[in-house]
């Protein structure tokens, strides 16, 4: 499993109002995958089995090679993580901060925490609590990434940050991937951010995974076909159709299975297309989770 950093397969939590449910994804070395799911699908708590932090009922997880939670504290020398809600010590300064960790991790990187502190405009003599929001998230990134870890697991860190201080964020993130060897793990309900940086897009809702592939594929497959039905015309079927919307003898498909053959289908059915939409990842993770439900209340 050299090649894979993250491994679930068949990984299950029961709680009495919540079930992770066979959660089965594996995250390549070297990529930055997008964890997409409303508030409550399941997404910290993927990320807090990851972590060893809350142990599965069923299944089997293994971290840059290790197996959680039996092996977490070696796993853990490797990982940075990093919260939009973490908890940093208010009244020590963020040198107190840098020089505590370089004291546990041996890996440390002096030379970038510094170009970090620059960058993020961060004064090292400064109390955290006289910072502010975004500047909590980039020092606790900071403190992440200057450990220079082989996997890095974000969860919602973007939340609450103004657009500067996002692109930022975002930026560095890009760049820690000119290794190769490592790897993101972004968790987010913005799918904004996430479809700027990742490469893999998981997406996870009620505590299942719907869909899991690289991103150019999601964005070359979905599309929103707009049709005028002439009157004795029938609505053409089409591969991969998840969803009709309009009316009438304007009806709008979304297929999932786009292929620029369908506009030729379509009018020898005796359908003009009027437009053939991209769409965005919002927009494909939002009729994924419709669809899902969908077909349960059925």
């Amino acid at each position: 499993m050299n090649d894979v950093s993250v491994h679930f397969e068949g990984v299950s939590k029961i709680y009495p109002h919540f079930t992770l449910d066979d959660l089965s994804l594996e995250l390549p070395t070297g990529t930055i995958m997008g964890l997409i799911g409303a508030n409550g699908a399941g997404k910290s708590t993927t990320i807090r089995i990851l972590m060893g932090l809350v142990h599965q009922d069923r299944g089997l997880v293994h971290v840059l090679g290790r197996e959680m939670p039996r092996e977490q504290a070696a796993a853990k020398l490797d990982i940075g993580f990093v919260s939009e809600d973490m908890r940093l010590y208010g009244s020590a300064t963020l040198a107190w901060h840098m020089n505590f960790v370089r004291s546990i991790y041996p890996q440390w990187d002096q030379p970038y925490a510094e170009t970090l502190l620059r960058r993020f405009d961060l004064k090292p003599r400064q109390k955290i609590k006289g910072l502010s929001h975004g500047q909590r998230v980039k020092a606790a990134l900071l403190l992440a990434l200057a450990r220079r870890p082989r996997l890095l697991v974000l969860d919602e860190p973007t939340t609450g940050l103004d657009p500067v201080a996002r692109q930022e964020v975002l930026g560095e993130l890009m760049a820690v991937l000119a290794d190769e060897d490592r790897t993101i793990l972004f968790s987010s309900h913005n799918t904004l951010d996430v479809e700027q940086i990742s490469d893999q897009i998981t997406f996870i809702d009620r505590g299942r995974i719907i869909a899991s592939d690289n991103k150019e594929v999601f964005l070359d497959r979905w599309r929103r076909l707009r049709l005028v039905l002439s009157p004795e015309a029938d609505l053409p079927s089409l591969p991969g159709v998840v969803e009709i919307g309009g009316s009438g003898r304007l009806p709008v498909l979304v297929t999932n299975r786009f292929d620029p053959a369908m506009v030729s289908a379509c009018n020898d059915a005796g359908a003009t297309v009027q437009a053939v939409d991209p769409m965005t990842l919002e927009e494909i993770f939002v009729v994924n989770v419709h669809s899902r439900r969908e077909k349960q209340t059925v």
